[in-house]
């Protein structure tokens, strides 16, 4: 991952850095920027923020609380037609619930839009900018290839006077959208392709969600990026690796635009790349326009709004970037670390419940009809400070209908006549008989128990051993639920790399299953939205939002085991 080992002044060896907290120590050493680190998080408020995101969140908050720093949140809200108020609230929210707060008030590029048109008005003056009237096929077309030098545009060499009232009249609206660009004036024959006179402004007469119909011109982002963070003081400007080619631009415009010691500096590290989803914003709109979702936050999606609806832990998805790590190359992760990381989360955090997915009727012969007790059990054995709680016993219970089976094979441990199990937390049982319908379906289940054998009582039979252990809840006391199973949105690790294929061609038909006809134990009736609770045996499951007094809705976040991997094998 591009790190290296550092020795404490100890002498002990410290956590390895990774490459930019190789820099910023470097920078440090060297007084660099008086010793500032100001870093940002910029995102383009057209979509909800996903785990490609979270990452670079946790890492540029991360460096900021690291160096004793500051971090900014910057909108980069220069393209009205695709931004939105919802999108600028959803990221706040999405910063905020991972646990970052940013300096200050939250900035918008919309702030500079004065200062942004001034400089560009100084390269017209410097002769380093432009006005084209070329479309914007025409201009493509005139770039070139990495080893065929660009044509110029027969209006590079205008006069700086004609220049400067074409500009000002493409800010007055005089001009219709794609009619006239600003473009600067570099090199045509550059070898780097953003080199060759890159687009500064483009005209569109649309409404901006800050400022109105104030503006009719908007500032590309490679001409917006370094000057923002110019502006904010920026010191360590970290971006994704595909923006590494963008960088001499960045320095160009920051060269040519300020006269001061201090410059910003662009880094790249790798993106997230993560194994069956897609991670690009226009195809997550497109699944959500043509509804294979539920919306951002469907649980399926890859949105942090989305994993937090299924019910991930802002410290796993901080854990998860951390252990992922700061790379300069390309990768690919396995989501499997993903769902490894909520699960380590959970089993140290979550309260143990039992609820029951796929209920068939026990019922225990030889306890007494009216009779009903209360059981002790623990919330959570891997925190010992978690407690316990106390849940009803009765005579007819509920059981999984895939823990019964009527002629087991020798290994099958669970409920089968003539073989005993323990029922969690209560007792003994030994299964008799199943009663069937004349369809010769299973209605329900018939077992006698042994009253000596209650867990924790202290008796010998108590502590007798038996192979199989039960979950269940009682059915006079249970609570009824759907549980909604979530899997994989895509049944392809990568889904949006093949070839001639579209990427919704991968949807996987069981990524969602509603299980309507579920009982969970009473202590969750009055479960909130995002509580999270480990179903014995069966995963961790979190309540939905759509949960109300009359209706219980749990998300299963993930299962107990990773079932992916032995599907794949």
């Amino acid at each position: 991952m591009d790190n290296k080992n550092v020795k404490e002044e100890n002498g002990n060896e410290s956590k390895s850095l990774n490459f930019i907290q190789q820099i910023i120590e470097e920078d440090l050493k060297n007084n660099v920027n008086d010793g500032r680190v100001h870093t940002r998080f910029p995102p383009e408020p057209n979509g909800y923020l996903h785990i490609g995101h979270a990452k670079s969140i946790c890492l540029n908050f991360s460096l900021a609380q690291q160096y004793q720093g500051k971090c900014n949140l910057r909108f980069d809200d220069t393209n009205p037609v695709k931004e939105d108020t919802e999108y600028v609230d959803s990221i706040m929210e999405d910063i905020k619930w991972l646990g970052f707060s940013w300096e200050g008030d939250p900035h918008f590029t919309s702030d500079y839009f004065e200062q942004l048109y001034d400089w560009a008005v100084k390269l017209i003056k410097d002769g380093k900018a432009y006005v084209d009237d070329q479309s914007a096929a025409v201009i493509a077309d005139q770039k070139g290839t990495p080893t065929v030098p660009g044509t110029e545009s027969p209006f590079r060499n205008r006069s700086i006077e004609e220049n400067l009232d074409l500009f000002t009249r493409m800010r007055a609206g005089e001009f219709k959208d794609g009619e006239k660009v600003l473009r600067a004036k570099i090199d045509m024959a550059s070898p780097n392709m953003h080199m060759r006179d890159p687009l500064m402004y483009r005209i569109m007469h649309a409404s901006h969600h800050r400022t109105g119909d104030a503006w009719c011109i908007y500032p590309m982002y490679d001409y917006a990026h370094g000057e923002s963070d110019y502006i904010e003081g920026i010191t360590h400007s970290i971006c994704t690796l595909e923006f590494e080619v963008h960088r001499p631009l960045y320095e160009w415009f920051v060269t040519n635009l300020t006269e001061t010691d201090y410059k910003p500096k662009q880094r790249e590290f790798a993106r997230l790349n993560l194994s069956y989803t897609v991670m690009s914003k226009r195809k997550l709109l497109e699944l959500v326009k043509d509804h294979h979702v539920n919306g951002w936050d469907d649980p399926r999606m890859p949105t942090v709004s989305g994993l937090r609806r299924r019910g991930f832990t802002p410290a796993s998805i901080r854990h998860f970037a951390d252990t992922i790590g700061v790379a300069k190359r390309n990768n690919v992760i396995d989501y499997s670390l993903l769902e490894h990381c909520v699960r380590e989360d959970l089993n140290k955090t979550a309260t143990r419940v039992m609820g029951v997915l796929n209920p068939v009727k026990l019922i225990i012969n030889n306890y007494p009809e009216n009779q009903e007790e209360m059981l002790n059990i623990d919330n959570n054995p891997e925190d010992e400070n978690a407690g316990s709680r106390e849940i009803p016993f009765s005579r007819e219970l509920y059981i999984e209908r895939d823990d019964f089976m009527e002629d087991a094979p020798r290994k099958f441990f669970r409920m089968t006549p003539g073989r005993e199990v323990r029922l969690k937390a209560a007792y003994i049982v030994m299964c008799e008989k199943a009663v069937k319908d004349e369809d010769g379906n299973i209605t329900e289940i018939h077992c006698t128990y042994d009253p000596k054998s209650k867990s924790g009582s202290g008796s010998e039979e108590s502590k007798r051993k038996v192979k199989g252990t039960l979950h269940w809840v009682s059915v006079k006391h249970a609570a009824k639920a759907e549980v909604r199973i979530y899997d994989r949105l895509f049944n392809h690790e990568a889904p949006d790399a093949q070839k001639d294929v579209d990427f919704k061609e991968f949807l996987n038909p069981d990524s969602l299953n509603i299980l309507t006809e579920c009982y969970v134990e009473p202590s969750l009736k009055d479960a909130k939205a995002e509580e999270s609770f480990q179903f014995t045996r069966l995963g961790y499951f979190s309540v939905d939002k759509d949960t109300t007094s009359e209706k219980l809705i749990f998300n299963r976040t993930v299962s107990l085991k990773d079932s992916w991997s032995k599907k794949k094998n």
